[in-house]
Formats: C-alpha cells, sequence, structure tokens
C-alpha cells in the first residue's frame, strides 16, 4: 500500500468516524438498532452539493446537519408516538428518505461538484497543499464534535439519554421524560451520519443517491473493531476508541484494494472485512473457551 493511499484512508477514516460516532450514540447508547443513518448520510450528501453547486458550501455542511435531526426527529416520532418497532420506523424513515434526497437533488440521481469550490478547495488554496486540506478539516471536524459529544453526555440531559438506554423504565419511574430523551438521542445520532455525508460529498467531488447503501453496516464495523481493540469504559474513552475504529477500518479497506482486485469482487471483499470485524469477539470468545476445555482435560490427566 502506497503513502497516498494510507494518508487517502486515514482521511476517510477521520470523516467516517463522524457516521461511527452516529451509530455510537444510536446503538450503544440508546440500545435502539437504528437504519436511518443510512438515509439521513444520504440526505447530508444531497443537501450539502446542492448548497455547494449553489455556491454555499459552508451554508450546505450546516444544513446538512439540520436534515440528519429532522430524519432522526421522524424515525423518534414513529417509535415513541405511533409504537413502530425502531427497525420499521428506521426503514420507513430510510425509504422515505430516498424520495426526499432526489426530491433535493432536483430529480438528478447524481450531482458533480468537481469543478465547483468545496470547503477543501478553499482550505487547499489557503495551505498551497490538497494534502494538508484534506486532513485539516477532518481533524478539526472530529475533533471539535468529539469534544462537543463528550461533554453533552456529561451534562443532565446528556445523561438522561443514557439512563434511557440503560433502563428505561427505570427511568421513567424516575420522572425523566424517556419520550424526549430518545428524540434527543436519535436527531444527534443521525445529525452525525448527516455531518459524515456532507463531508463526504466535498470530499470525493460528487453525491449519490445510493451513497447511503450499507453505511450502517460499515459504522457498526468500525464501531466493533475499536470496542475490540480498545475495550468499553467510559463514554470519553468509547469515543476514541469509535474514532480510531474508523480510521483502522478504512485502513484495512485500502490495504485490501492494494492488491488489485476486480471492482466486481470489491462488495465481497467489503462484506467479508465488515463479517471478520462483526464477528472477532464471538470467535475470540470461543477460542478462549476451547482453550480452557484442553487446559481442563489435560489438567485432569495429570491430576
Amino acid at each position: 500500500m502506497t503513502f497516498v493511499a494510507f494518508s487517502g484512508a486515514v482521511q476517510l477514516g477521520l470523516i467516517f468516524a463522524l457516521l461511527a460516532l452516529g451509530i455510537f450514540i444510536v446503538y450503544r447508547i440508546l440500545g435502539v438498532p437504528d437504519l436511518t443513518v443510512e438515509g439521513s448520510f444520504a440526505a447530508g450528501a444531497s443537501v450539502s452539493a446542492m448548497l455547494t453547486v449553489a455556491g454555499r458550501p459552508f451554508l450546505g455542511l450546516a444544513l446538512s446537519i439540520v436534515a440528519g435531526v429532522v430524519a432522526g426527529m421522524c424515525t423518534a416520532f414513529l417509535q415513541t408516538k405511533l409504537r413502530v418497532q425502531p427497525i420499521l420506523a428506521g426503514i420507513l424513515v430510510m425509504m422515505a428518505s430516498f424520495s426526499a434526497n432526489l426530491y433535493i437533488m432536483g430529480g438528478r440521481p447524481n450531482i458533480p461538484l468537481l469543478r465547483e469550490e468545496t470547503l477543501f478547495t478553499g482550505l487547499a488554496d489557503r495551505f498551497n497543499s490538497v494534502q494538508a486540506a484534506r486532513f485539516f478539516l477532518p481533524v478539526v471536524v472530529i475533533i471539535l464534535s468529539a469534544a462537543a459529544l463528550g461533554l453533552f453526555f456529561h451534562t443532565r440531559l446528556g445523561l438522561a439519554v443514557r439512563a434511557t438506554g440503560d433502563n428505561e423504565e427505570m427511568c421513567r419511574a424516575s420522572s425523566i421524560n424517556t419520550t424526549f430523551t430518545k428524540f434527543v438521542g436519535l436527531a444527534i445520532g443521525n445529525a452525525f451520519a448527516a455531518l459524515c455525508g456532507g463531508l463526504v460529498a466535498q470530499y470525493q467531488g460528487f453525491a449519490d443517491i445510493n451513497m447511503g447503501f450499507g453505511m450502517v453496516v460499515v459504522a457498526l464495523a468500525s464501531l466493533i473493531i475499536g470496542e475490540t481493540i480498545f475495550g468499553r469504559r467510559g463514554v470519553i474513552w468509547n469515543i476514541g476508541a469509535v474514532i480510531v475504529g474508523a480510521i483502522i477500518y478504512r485502513i484495512i479497506w485500502a490495504w485490501a484494494l492494494s492488491f488489485r482486485i476486480d471492482p466486481a469482487n470489491l462488495r465481497a471483499i467489503s462484506a467479508l472485512i465488515v463479517a471478520a470485524a462483526i464477528s472477532y469477539p464471538a470467535v475470540k470468545n470461543m477460542w478462549t473457551v476451547a482453550r480452557l476445555k484442553r487446559n481442563a482435560r489435560r489438567d485432569g490427566r495429570h491430576a
């Protein structure tokens, strides 16, 4: 793997760490299997692309967050007010997002940005280096996002969101409005996913209606890689682990691509990487149990 490929993988890992943080919020903090993030990711990309074409790349990134918040609140409304199952609610909003995103993009399935002024090209002109700009913006965004998220989960509202995911019934008995905390948690999680989509669109130079496909699995793989390597401790530690996990996943993906794999096999390779990341804890546990059994049989023979 070349240095250029490695640096590109780190850059994408920093950006996709935002998506992994979104999954961390809804999946680990709230304990909700939410698929809305695929739709909110594409929504963020479409909003960011359209406003970039209009000459407002920063506004596009800001409004991509709003698009994610709206998607998350729609899912929360279905879950809490209409009593729709979490997975089904996420699927419904994801399906509706496809039509909404197509409408935002003016009926076009793809919006090219290669000739448009993006946040990355603007920073590249200022730094006189494309690579410096591609590192600087993701690093700043992920540091600010991680710091804001860490501070939020130590506020009273953030603690209530965490408590809702741990034990919803106890929270209700303690007079915590779990409906409101679910709205907040899902809105923030999908805001992170949409922000990631907005950055990816400007980074890669296009927005596609289908670019959210499979993002939940990729984010889960990043989450599990980070937790497997660093373990699960406090919230701040877990946030850092998720970010590093996203970078490691992108490096593994770039390493696999360095073997000049047939493009027809890319989906299969991606599925294998994700399956290996997700199944690693179970395989490790089986290996530990098998080793303990072997040691027990050996000790029994020597007794």
